[in-house]
């Protein structure tokens, strides 16, 4: 089984990145529950058949349909260590949590955060958004909030974020009881970054409502362009108007790692919480999730949940107090710290960042190819690794969303499409350390020639 998985990327270049999935192996996986034992090597033939082959394909180089990182065959050592080891990391005293907290020292070190701040592995961003809503609401309305929930107080708590930030942001005000209808939409300038003079006039406008602004949450790495807001401008509002102020670094946070990219994130160290993936940019493989609050001591007062079958002790197992269980929702934890502390230790930041540069420098020499094709056209700024453009045509929606099923199903390369100022864009993500110019220059030849194919079949717009 090992081998089989080391073959498999070794040699993913040589496979399709993504292909429909067939009937009769659909129906493979819905038979009822089996009774009887099945030999260890028969289902792991099911496996390598019917499993493997019908992947979303993010370990292959020409994925660049989503954020998704590519893995390494180190994490996946590391994977299978922690999964022989089946700790729990809720807590107690165990070298596992030791691991989690070089970690979350690491990352401290990393953003500039005091010695002070917390850290906690999660699944992904949307829980570390969620979780940071959360300690924002401790802060804004105290402790007690937790007995006596949001309807007992006399504050409408108010949240900001721009136009091009992940739906996750409005799901966190939903989940946390706040409600989405309490998240301002803030719009966004020409390059798509929050608009800091409409986030002053929008702040300013409820707090004379009588509503209490209480969490601003800026954006490394928007959705759609890959754009990252001014942070030392939303953190000088902030500053000025006592509101919390988070950062979504889901993918962009860890651009700090690269030497050319990190300057553009100037403020993340003035954050009070940052979310983000090491399964994105770090090329750990999923999921791997982190949050980090400067105030540890509000950390802990937003989730601790003393109970008697928790007792803490100065001795024994039960020693190690505070636990990670005292962090964040979850009492049952994998040892998601395991895979990312080998990914840091085997190839060190120094060339993690180099893939982060990397994979923005193939992210901007895909923009000049475009904007050197006639037939091809660039409709967002080239912020980091996200290029968004579409094939020119007279139906130009209909056939860029024709193109990109097709480059899809093709197996060659695959990108995903989303709107810009109204208009289909084609949408290519290079995160994938695996990913260089072939794969740049495969989605755009093969663009090309789908869409010349789908422009002749386009009906033409009738006269007024």
């Amino acid at each position: 089984m090992l081998d089989d998985m080391l073959d498999y990327l070794e040699h993913i270049r040589e496979r399709p990145v993504w292909q429909p999935i067939p009937q009769d192996v659909r129906t493979l996986f819905q038979q009822p529950l089996p009774k009887e034992p099945t030999d260890l090597a028969t289902v792991h033939e099911t496996f390598m058949q019917d499993i493997l082959p019908f992947a979303v394909g993010n370990t292959h180089p020409g994925f660049m349909g989503w954020v998704h990182g590519g893995g390494t065959p180190v994490g996946m050592l590391a994977e299978m260590l922690a999964a022989g080891l089946n700790a729990n990391l809720g807590g107690r005293d165990q070298m596992p949590i030791e691991v989690e907290r070089q970690l979350v020292q690491w990352v401290r070190e990393l953003f500039g955060f005091p010695e002070t701040a917390t850290g906690l592995f999660v699944t992904g961003t949307s829980m570390a958004n969620l979780m940071s809503v959360l300690v924002a609401r401790t802060a804004a309305m105290g402790v007690a909030v937790r007995h006596k929930g949001v309807g007992a107080g006399d504050k409408r708590l108010i949240a900001y974020t721009s136009a091009g930030a992940h739906g996750c942001i409005a799901q966190a005000m939903d989940l946390s009881g706040l409600g989405i209808d309490a998240l301002r939409i803030v719009s966004t300038d020409d390059q798509h970054r929050m608009d800091a003079a409409a986030l002053e006039r929008t702040i300013a406008a409820d707090w004379s409502a009588g509503l209490t602004p209480f969490f601003i949450a800026g954006t490394v790495g928007t959705v759609d362009v890959g754009a990252i807001d001014n942070l030392g401008a939303l953190a000088d509002i902030a500053h000025r108007e006592g509101i919390w102020f988070h950062v979504d670094g889901a993918y962009g946070a860890l651009a700090v790692l690269a030497p050319d990219i990190a300057p553009r994130l100037e403020g993340i160290e003035r954050a009070d919480s940052i979310a983000f993936d090491f399964h994105k940019w770090g090329q750990v493989p999923y999921d791997a999730g982190f949050i980090l609050v400067r105030d540890g001591a509000l950390h802990h007062a937003t989730f601790a949940s003393p109970a008697a079958y928790l007792r803490r002790e100065t001795r024994g197992m039960a020693a190690g107090s505070p636990w990670p269980c005292d962090f964040g929702p979850d009492l049952s934890r994998g040892f998601r710290a395991l895979k990312t502390w080998f990914t840091i230790k085997v190839y060190g930041a120094e060339k993690l960042g180099q893939v982060i540069s990397d994979a923005c420098a193939l992210a901007r020499h895909m923009g000049r190819r475009i904007e050197a094709t006639p037939l091809l056209e660039l409709l967002a700024p080239v912020s980091l690794n996200i290029v968004c453009f579409r094939y020119r045509s007279e139906d130009s929606d209909r056939v860029n969303a024709d193109i990109v099923t097709a480059l899809q199903e093709s197996g060659i390369v695959a990108p995903s499409t989303t709107t810009i100022n109204g208009r289909l864009a084609i949408r290519a993500a290079i995160v994938n350390h695996r990913t260089d110019a072939r794969d740049i220059d495969a989605l755009l030849r093969t663009a090309i020639a789908f869409g010349e194919t789908f422009a002749k079949t386009a009906q033409p717009r009738k006269a007024l």
